[in-house]
């Protein structure tokens, strides 16, 4: 009899180790957790000057069917930082969806770490090319009917004024969990952008969170990875946080529809540090009640 005792007493005092572990593994350290969200701060910074940031943008430019000439004189079709390139550089001529660069005199380009005068610089299949000249790099863009190239300094001057991106204080409280609602593969929303275009994009479902006992919903884009692209707003815009919204990725979950919506770090969309940007602007259904004090502070006064 005290040998069944000893037993049950054995089992039970292991079931409730074992639970005991099992609950400890997923109590919240908020200690590591406020370190996270300062590492991904500083991230955000550092990418902010790096070569693919925004603040070396230097220029964007809309392409017309024909020659479009650049340089750094005034008479350019585009002009170009002045002392960087000569005056009269060369000229892009776009014709038939194709662009082809040709180099003024005496004028060279790399592109791809070759050489060149002359070459077939976009094609509606190609992969991304980016030219150089310089501390000068450009590349082609396509914004619905519109092809235009952006431009970046390497030694533009933002890149010493940048004073890095203002936080609201970290608060656990807006790691708020939710549910995902899938949407089928045909599934589209309206998506406006900065220049006034309006295109269809795919969702892949809407995030479903409460707060203060109310439900809400935001539509998530697909790009491809495995988290949601959020283009959200709420009632900070335009006073603390950029007047046109803010963006924000979470984690697509791995088992089930449990998803964590963490709105520390909801951060600025690339028009708050450039001009030169085409940025997505928030559907009316992503456009909260309500304000979210954490996240990106606004920068800038693009």
């Amino acid at each position: 009899m005290n040998k069944r005792i000893n037993l049950i007493i054995l089992c039970v005092a292991l079931l409730t180790a074992c639970t005991s572990s099992k609950k400890s593994d997923t109590v919240f350290d908020e200690e590591a957790y406020r370190k996270a969200i300062i590492e991904w701060q500083q991230k955000r910074n550092d990418y902010q000057v790096s070569g693919q940031g925004w603040v070396n943008l230097a220029g964007l430019f809309w392409l017309k069917e024909g020659i479009n000439t650049f340089g750094s004189g005034a008479s350019n079709d585009f002009i170009f930082p002045s002392g960087k390139i000569p005056e009269r550089a060369g000229f892009l001529l776009l014709k038939d969806g194709l662009v082809t660069l040709e180099g003024a005199e005496g004028v060279e380009f790399s592109i791809n770490g070759a050489q060149v005068s002359s070459a077939v610089v976009y094609h509606p299949d190609s992969s991304r090319l980016v030219i150089e000249y310089g501390p000068l790099r450009w590349f082609f863009i396509k914004r619905d009917d519109k092809l235009g190239i952006r431009l970046r300094d390497l030694e533009h001057p933002h890149l010493k004024e940048f004073k890095g991106i203002d936080f609201s204080d970290i608060n656990p409280e807006w790691r708020i969990e939710g549910r995902v609602e899938w949407a089928d593969s045909s599934r589209t929303i309206e998506i406006t952008n900065v220049l006034g275009q309006t295109l269809q994009q795919r969702s892949v479902g809407t995030l479903v969170f409460s707060y203060q006992d109310k439900e809400y919903r935001l539509d998530a884009l697909d790009e491809g990875g495995n988290e949601f692209f959020i283009i959200f707003g709420d009632e900070t815009n335009a006073r603390e946080t950029y007047g046109a919204g803010r963006y924000m990725y979470v984690p697509v979950p791995e088992d089930g529809d449990n998803i964590i919506i963490d709105f520390n770090k909801a951060y600025n969309p690339p028009c708050a540090f450039t001009e030169f940007a085409t940025c997505p602007l928030p559907p009316k259904q992503n456009i909260l009640p309500f304000a979210i004090p954490v996240g990106e502070k606004n920068y800038g006064d693009h």
